[in-house]
């Protein structure tokens, strides 16, 4: 059974991982043996941090800057990330902008496109140019991080779920379309789990959080990069279209 867990052999990519959940993920991929691109766009040193750690922690990757919303870009980094470590099996999707909490009159389109390019044409571009890969070896993984946001309708946020709810449909088509191929394609999505974009969040805001989770008690970042490893490994093999929320039992079918 540990076996199924294994991703010895395996080239993951987490897209903005230099921080937060994309961390953790990056760091419980490689625990689990996966040799894992760190990717980050605009913190050369935070990042070079956390290559740091990863390394210090004894896992195997390396890092890579690239912007996952242009199409060039993501061309360079799918092919410097194939020469530096192997061609992409595990595809994580999970780089995201600022989530300021509006009403719909203090946002503008400019705003909303960022939302949709983050979350739709990311892994759209993404996958492109994993799938030759992929698909030639019958086998791969590619794992949206979604939201709670969609289920619970959150509002005053509705660029960022609207876009959120676009991502988890294209995550199940993709999943019907892929599936012949030996490739899942699944999503999680977090509850409010604190990170370090979280440090200035107000107390009260926290508590009434805390209220509502049924587990009482805060997620931690190894609770997503738990998810992530069981998606990626054999033990997930026919697991596809699912949304998995990780958030205490906080959304409940």
């Amino acid at each position: 059974m540990t076996q199924k867990f294994s991703l010895e052999g395996r080239v993951a990519l987490v897209t903005g991982s230099s921080t937060g959940l994309g961390k953790a993920m990056a760091h419980s991929l490689g625990a689990a043996g996966a040799r894992v691109a760190i990717n980050y766009q605009n913190n050369v040193e935070r990042a070079e941090g956390t290559l740091a750690g990863f390394r210090d922690a004894g896992f195997e990757g390396s890092l890579f800057r690239g912007d996952v919303t242009d199409e060039v870009e993501v061309q360079r980094l799918c092919a410097e990330i194939a020469e530096t470590l192997g061609p992409i099996d595990i595809l994580v999707v999970n780089a995201t902008p600022a989530q300021p909490q509006m009403p719909i009159e203090e946002y503008d389109w400019e705003f909303y496109q960022s939302m949709i390019d983050f979350f739709i044409k990311s892994p759209y571009l993404l996958t492109r140019a994993a799938l030759p890969h992929m698909r030639t070896q019958k086998w791969g993984r590619i794992i949206n991080i979604a939201s709670e946001v969609y289920t619970r309708g959150l509002s005053p946020f509705s660029a960022y779920v609207a876009a959120k709810g676009g991502q988890l449909g294209w995550t199940r088509s993709m999943a019907n379309e892929l599936a012949p191929d030996g490739i899942t394609v699944n999503a999680i999505s977090p509850g409010w789990i604190p990170v370090e974009r979280h440090e200035n969040d107000s107390e009260e805001d926290k508590q009434g959080y805390l209220d509502v989770i049924p587990m009482q008690r805060w997620g931690v970042p190894a609770d997503v990069g738990g998810a992530a490893v069981f998606l990626a490994s054999e033990a997930a093999s026919f697991i596809t279209g699912q949304n998995i929320h990780v958030n205490g039992g906080v959304c409940l079918p």
